[in-house]
């Protein structure tokens, strides 16, 4: 993976956290706005991590693909790029 692993890491982790709070939230039978709140935070929090490893893709083994000149490379990578949107926009 090229996107910076250790701010990657540290970034999970914390979402981790957030879901062993979460979790905790609901066997303690706590106020459901808040733990609605709660849940949009972590998506929030992956959401920025993905955004964090998908522009490394693009910047990493999507601009090599292009340098290459090898069409099938090239056509491969721009494939994977569109299924990520497509499943992003869903």
């Amino acid at each position: 993976m090229v996107a910076d692993r250790e701010r990657i890491t540290r970034l999970l982790k914390t979402a981790r956290g957030q879901i062993d709070g979460i979790l905790r939230m609901v066997e303690e039978d706590r106020y459901c706005i808040d733990v609605s709140t709660q849940l949009m935070a972590t998506q929030s929090l992956l959401a920025r991590i993905n955004a964090d490893v998908l522009k490394a893709h693009v910047e990493g083994c999507v601009r090599t693909a292009m340098e290459t000149g090898d069409e099938q490379e090239k056509d491969a990578k721009l494939s994977e790029i569109e299924t990520v949107i497509e499943k992003l926009a869903k």
